[in-house]
């Protein structure tokens, strides 16, 4: 079913969430709200639920949708009979049997019990919470719809930049950019392309692209200035910045689109994925055709597993915050003259342009229950150098996933690229001690992305540190997984993504290294849902749709995620459904790979086994070079953030 609408004053565009998940879609004709529960478009059926667009008509849509959804698929005996009728009828393959899900009271939802305020996000330097009344830094009222794989979010991309008009502004920043990689697929669609004739449009198109480092130290310069040096040709101001601390990058990966005549519209985009070469993948992960090279173990076209946020509401205005921040820095782009006088004889720009003045918040979403809150790191440059909006840095990242995992009960989820060091583990090492009923499960790649001397042993020795901290302290309540395609390929998991208590949920560009919480640029959006009912809050949905995936258990036709994942609902039981079926897959690679593969992608994973030679060796490149500390001599001192 094709969900496309020309809606009357919005952008004629498919509100495509998460697979499996599946996000509430919005069409604004005659004002209506509908309400889906499976997949868009190709993926599978939906279930739908249509009412009136307003507060009480969202409620009762969310309601009715997820009872369509929860009525189960149907099959020629059952002729729409009820559920328990339908049990009768197993659908073919491997299902888990249906289970009542159990009760559990979530947390209630105090966004300042959970999210930090001004004071404590530490940066009295900024105006990104200058709106936000009170203690308050964060904003209400907003809709967040989590873009599953690179596909997912390069084809709405593309829907919605073509879709700007004269006077519209987009905005966006890149730590690593491909000026030939396709967002659909197809010729026309090249990252360069579509910017370029946006701004042929007369759309103010303004991008800030990390420097990088040099290509032999395995980084994308050449890349990412030809990506600059092909949107200044065409007109659009794309500038390479490289005010960071030495060794280390702007990581941040956000696009802003304002539009000049209907701000319902604005739209804002907050992940792991770059505008480059192998993001565009999806929920088969066979690889994008445009591919980077990487570990051996990947192949020639590596799987690649990642999710940016949609975000809609006054949350945007955040983001756009964050970008006018930046490029309103006074600082030259670079500190070294080598870099100034190459651009200049190039004729590339190197002073920002100033930018038009910044309109107000968009308006609240009808029906919007998600608070969000933007999380940063910015490091502290020294010697006088600091960002005018962060003196000394910024490390709310560190601040914001500490307070809400000290306040985490039953389960953290995490997907992530890295999940290195001890003070990462330490983290975590209390509240798993303190908490019996807690457990943590991660999802990462089950091999580094590269393979040389100087990178994997640090990276596994980072690895090491921190699982091994976790399973000292819980260690029957910690499970690490890999994940790989139908074909066996490893999966590489560029996800930033975590889940507490089904309450608290954050997707964003940082990682959870030493690096990402105190060195380089980061940026992450974490949303609280206000919804009154569980089942259709933000945090779950997410975390049901990601277990669908990597159990590999697909929606249904008529179906949502609680008719395959429902033995996942209750913490415990997605502890062990995890654990049982990385354990038949595992067996199964174990005895040569003979019969049938069984369902699933998960492999467990263990602390790495390195050798004391092998650690001593890692070790100063993986404090140096890999997870460098960011933070002001003080805080050193006392292992603070």
């Amino acid at each position: 079913m094709d969900l496309s609408a020309t809606v009357p004053g919005r952008v004629p565009v498919r509100e495509r969430g998460v697979v499996g998940g599946q996000w509430s879609d919005r069409l604004r004709r005659r004002r209506v709200f509908v309400i889906v529960s499976g997949p868009v478009t190709g993926l599978g059926a939906l279930a739908l639920a249509v009412v009136p667009w307003s507060a009480a008509g969202v409620a009762a849509g969310m309601a009715a949708g997820m009872a369509a959804g929860m009525a189960g698929p149907r099959c020629t005996s059952c002729e729409g009979e009820t559920r328990e009728r339908h049990r009768e009828h197993p659908p073919p393959g491997d299902q888990p049997p249906q289970q009542p899900v159990p009760e559990r009271r979530l947390m209630s939802v105090d966004p300042e019990t959970w999210l930090l305020t001004k004071d404590e996000r530490g940066n009295d330097r900024t105006r990104l919470d200058a709106q936000h009344p009170g203690r308050q830094a964060w904003s209400r009222g907003n809709l967040v719809r989590p873009l599953v794989h690179g596909a997912t979010y390069f084809a709405e991309l593309f829907e919605r930049i073509e879709a700007t008009r004269a006077g519209d502004l987009l905005f966006f920043t890149d730590w690593q950019g491909d000026a030939d990689e396709r967002l659909t697929g197809e010729p026309g669609s090249e990252v360069v392309e579509v910017l370029a004739r946006a701004d042929g449009r007369g759309v103010d198109v303004r991008g800030l692209v990390w420097r990088s480092h040099r290509e032999a130290f395995g980084f994308s310069s050449e890349e990412n200035r030809r990506l600059g040096e092909e949107l200044q040709s065409r007109g659009a101001e794309a500038l390479l910045d490289m005010r960071v601390r030495t060794g280390g990058s702007h990581h941040q990966k956000m696009v802003v689109i304002r539009h000049r005549d209907d701000p319902t519209r604005d739209v804002a985009y907050v992940g792991g994925i770059d505008l480059c070469h192998s993001r565009r993948d999806d929920r088969e992960h066979h690889g994008d055709p445009q591919a980077l090279k990487l570990a051996k173990e990947y192949g020639p076209r590596p799987p690649w597993h990642d999710i940016q946020a949609a975000i809609s509401g006054p949350a945007v205005h955040d983001v756009e915050t964050v970008f006018r921040e930046r490029w309103e820095d006074p600082t030259r782009l670079s500190r070294s003259p080598i870099y100034y006088t190459q651009d200049r004889l190039l004729g590339l720009d190197v002073r920002p342009d100033p930018l038009p003045a910044q309109q107000p918040p968009p308006p609240p979403v009808d029906g919007g229950t998600h608070v969000v809150q933007l999380l940063r790191t910015y490091p502290d440059l020294r010697h006088g150098r600091d960002y005018p909006f962060a003196r000394g840095g910024e490390r709310s990242v560190a601040r914001g996933y500490s307070k809400a995992v000290r306040r985490a009960r039953h389960l953290i989820y995490i997907e992530d690229q890295y999940l290195w060091g001890h003070h990462i583990g330490n983290v975590f090492t209390e509240p798993l001690r303190e908490q019996p009923d807690l457990r943590l499960v991660a999802v990462v790649p089950l091999h580094t992305d590269l393979d040389g001397r100087l990178s994997r042993p640090p990276q596994l020795l980072g690895r090491r540190r921190a699982m091994v901290e976790m399973m000292r302290a819980a260690p029957d309540q910690v499970a690490v997984y890999g994940i790989e395609n139908t074909a066996g390929t490893p999966v590489y998991v560029h996800a930033k993504v975590c889940i507490v208590d089904d309450t608290w949920a954050t997707i964003g560009s940082d990682n959870f290294n030493r690096r990402s919480w105190t060195h380089d640029s980061e940026l992450s959006a974490v949303v609280l849902d206000e919804d009154p009912d569980p089942e259709t809050r933000y945090a779950r949905r997410l975390r049901l749709a990601l277990a669908a995936e990597h159990l590999d258990r697909p929606v249904p036709p008529g179906g949502s995620p609680l008719d395959t994942v429902a033995d996942c609902v209750d913490p415990a039981g997605m502890f062990d459904a995890f654990a049982q079926s990385a354990a038949r897959l595992d067996e199964w690679h174990a005895g040569g790979r003979v019969g049938p593969r069984p369902p699933g992608r998960l492999r467990r994973m263990q602390p790495p086994q390195l050798g004391p030679v092998t650690r001593t060796l890692a070790l100063a490149p993986y404090l140096l070079l890999h997870d460098p500390d960011g933070r002001p001599r003080p805080l050193r001192r006392t292992d603070g953030f």
